[in-house]
């Protein structure tokens, strides 16, 4: 059954529900109709037994000589059951039982089958004048005999109906999965390269809403692969870059005899890119943790301006050397947070203010109703406006063209860790200049999922 089509089986259900209905019609009207017959069979009976109970006193026929010559039978009993007169002879029509309920003052019908003559009949017994019982019987041939015409015209009827329904219903299955059909054609069309949509029906049935909601799953799954896609052009590019440089750098430092000086600058530029391609590692790992569906965090009660004074240490040095200054307001404020995950973000924030910002950097927080948020700042020129909007997508630089800069990851990293924490990140231009990116984390005492799922930004 399972094998065959949907339109099949949908028209044999079709089939055999029509076939319950006609069958239960048919039996309905065969069984009124031989009721209505036997009605008026018995409504004939009482009228003729009227009249033979009128006639048992004198010599007239008990019923008339054309109708005794046909259907009808009557008699006169005893109410013992014997047989007094009989138009025509014939075996008694009432039995001894039967004759003594009609004694009693009974009318009493039966249906009988006799060898002579032949058939079967419908009797009508009742008391008559001068204690005697009459009988009158008809035949139930005619009734027999429309019967059996009405059974096969139902059968007949039945069958033509049931084949037409059939194919009726089969056209209608049919009809209706055709724009299915179109729909399994142009999916088998589309493949990973090329982006397209499913015939959509101009009705507003089941079928026009799938076919809505699977041009919707389509247009998603092309936009992650879109981004998969440019995920690992970027990647490659990023790592291709570094790579080349670090192979450029050791052979202009093989090519000839290097003094000591020499063969160290080249070797510290060779550190630099390599400390490149492990950041850029680590970046990647944690990415396609976050891609897998989680990225864990621990969570425990921080106090904030703890996290953002121990960022601050970690880049003093390196700020010192830019002749910039490090900045950390005071706050009470305590979030509920990993704080590795916490000064991993906040130290990506950090770096991207000293490598593009100008001034001093101020790490800040802002309490807003459950959240707290943790911001860095900084006096530089701030986003282009056009960057704003993209700036925590990966691989996404304000200048395109730099290549031994960031790679792009550090906002996407920071977006990544405040959505495990059930937060998001934000960045802005300072009205007095400069950029302020932050990310939000709940502040302790909020009730946060226990399992956190972390997609891509």
């Amino acid at each position: 059954m399972t094998r065959l089509s949907i339109r099949v089986r949908l028209t044999l259900a079709f089939a055999l529900a029509m076939a319950i209905v006609l069958s239960a019609i048919g039996a309905l009207v065969y069984v009124r109709v031989g009721g209505t017959l036997l009605s008026s069979v018995d409504q004939t009976l009482r009228l003729q037994a009227t009249e033979a109970a009128s006639r048992t006193g004198d010599a007239r026929e008990l019923v008339d000589r054309d109708t005794a010559a046909g259907t009808t039978l009557a008699q006169v009993l005893t109410p013992g059951g014997l047989v007094i007169r009989s138009t025509p002879a014939v075996a008694p029509l009432v039995s001894p039982a039967e004759a003594a309920r009609v004694a009693a003052g009974a009318m009493v019908f039966s249906s009988i089958e006799l060898s002579s003559p032949a058939g079967s009949w419908r009797v009508l017994a009742r008391p008559a004048p001068g204690g005697r019982l009459v009988a009158v019987a008809r035949s139930l041939e005619p009734r027999e005999e429309t019967l059996s015409h009405l059974f096969s015209g139902l059968i007949l009827g039945g069958v033509v109906g049931l084949l037409l329904a059939s194919l009726a219903g089969y056209a209608l299955a049919a009809a209706a999965l055709r724009p299915v059909e179109g729909m399994r054609r142009r999916a088998a069309a589309i493949t990973a390269a090329t982006r397209g949509e499913l015939p959509v029906p101009e009705s507003r049935d089941e079928i026009s809403r799938l076919a809505t909601t699977l041009n919707d799953m389509l247009a998603r799954l092309h936009a992650a692969f879109e981004h998969e896609r440019r995920f690992l052009a970027d990647a490659s590019h990023e790592l291709r870059t570094p790579l080349a440089l670090l192979r450029t750098e050791l052979e202009l430092a093989l090519r000839r005899p290097r003094t000591a000086a020499q063969l160290e600058l080249a070797l510290r530029s060779a550190a630099e890119e390599t400390e490149r391609l492990s950041r850029l590692a680590e970046d990647l790992l944690l990415l396609a943790r976050a891609d897998q569906g989680e990225l864990p965090v621990r969570r425990e009660r921080v106090r904030a301006a703890e996290a953002l004074s121990t960022v601050a240490e970690r880049f003093a040095s390196r700020a010192r050397a830019q002749e910039r200054e490090l900045q950390v307001e005071e706050t009470e404020a305590f979030v509920d947070a990993d704080p590795v995950r916490i000064e991993q973000a906040l130290g990506n924030l950090v770096e991207n203010a000293l490598r593009y910002g100008r001034g001093p950097v101020v790490l800040f927080a802002v309490e807003r109703d459950d959240d707290v948020e943790l911001h860095v700042a900084d006096e530089g020129e701030g986003f282009a406006p056009d960057f704003v909007e993209r700036a925590f997508d990966r691989f996404s630089r304000a200048d395109e063209a730099r290549t031994r800069g960031g790679v792009g990851l550090g906002l996407s990293i920071v977006a990544l860790i405040a959505q495990a924490h059930g937060c998001q990140a934000g960045a802005a231009n300072r009205p007095e200049g400069g950029a302020d990116v932050w990310l939000a984390v709940p502040r302790a005492g909020r009730r946060v999922p226990g399992s956190t799922r972390v997609g891509t930004p």
